[in-house]
């Protein structure tokens, strides 16, 4: 300070520092906070895509398969045994579905709907979709004889009948993960209708070593897709409520169509000749199995198919003067 004055220092404005740009406070912002927004982005995706994942897609396959239809094309049942068979069976697979998951093997029980399972059988992989066949080639054992005698005696007596497959196969759609969906499906098919339009025919008589004395032929329609090995049948036959006799057919296998198989018996003329008393030139024959040897497969009788035979009582009009006359 000099002659009393004070000293005065000029102040003049001070340039501030340039503001940083919108970019580049976000910029700063997401490496400082870029932890955070990961840890949104996966929340999001995990709330997003497991639901998807173990939700709807598992969903949305069960869906699919309960839409699913089922069609047996052909059944084959041959080399038959007490306790097992062989099975040859080829049915189609319906859907409407947009997608087309692998469905893996797996064993399928099989019933009559509402009944006890019969047998298990093992379906092989198949890509699902429209028109898919699945072949199923295997010896079956049976689980329940009893449960498949009732399903052989529906297959004889009824015009249509109801299967029940059920399993739990494991299916996969492209990438994402396996799962096990529930095959719960019911499936109808032609039965054998009490082998309506069955007919004896050109019996005339014919004495053999084998014991019998007439022969001709019979005609057994067979309206389903089965074809069953059945061995050597053994038929009861009445008039009256009076046995006339025996009816043989060797090696019989049931064919889908007609079947005109050669025919042999063993009657008493007599018993037959007294008939025409009471019915004249036209006898009615009951045709009836035995439920215990009706059906011989290479030396084994096979309960669950007398027992169907016996179960479906058949009648004919033979004609007495074509027997005799020939």
């Amino acid at each position: 300070m000099a002659g009393g004055k004070a000293d005065v220092t000029e102040i003049g404005d001070v340039p501030s520092g340039a503001k940083p740009s919108f970019k580049a406070r976000a910029a700063t912002h997401f490496k400082r906070w870029w932890w955070a927004y990961l840890i949104g982005f996966i929340v999001v995706v995990l709330v997003v895509v497991l639901p998807v994942v173990y939700v709807g897609y598992p969903n949305i396959a069960q869906s699919d398969i309960d839409d699913s239809t089922l069609e047996i094309k052909s059944m084959d049942i041959s080399d038959p045994a007490p306790d097992s068979f062989k099975l040859n069976q080829k049915q189609a697979i319906g859907s409407d579905s947009a997608f087309h998951p692998v469905i893996y093997d797996f064993d399928a029980d099989v019933s009559l709907l509402g009944a006890a399972v019969f047998a298990t059988v093992q379906v092989p992989q198949v890509k699902s979709r429209d028109g898919a066949e699945v072949i199923v080639d295997q010896r079956v054992g049976l689980k329940d004889v009893s449960a498949f005698g009732e399903f052989a005696k529906a297959v004889m007596l009824n015009e249509d009948i109801e299967l029940n497959i059920y399993g739990k196969p494991n299916l996969k759609q492209g990438s994402l993960p396996k799962i096990t969906v529930t095959y719960n499906k019911t499936v109808s098919m032609k039965g054998l209708n009490k082998l309506k339009g069955f007919k004896l025919l050109n019996m005339h008589l014919d004495s053999s070593e084998n014991g019998t004395n007439s022969a001709g032929e019979v005609l057994i329609p067979n309206p389903s897709v089965m074809t069953i090995a059945l061995g050597n049948v053994t038929l009861g036959l009445s008039a009256n409520g009076t046995s006339v006799g025996e009816s043989y057919i060797k090696n019989l296998v049931l064919k889908p169509g007609d079947n005109r198989l050669p025919m042999r018996a063993n009657v008493n003329q007599l018993s037959i000749v007294n008939m025409m008393k009471k019915y004249g030139t036209i006898v009615p024959l009951n045709v009836t199995g035995s439920p215990t040897n009706s059906s011989i497969y290479d030396g084994q009788s096979l309960p669950y198919f007398s027992q169907a035979l016996a179960a479906n009582a058949l009648t004919v009009q033979l004609n007495i003067t074509e027997v005799l006359g020939s």
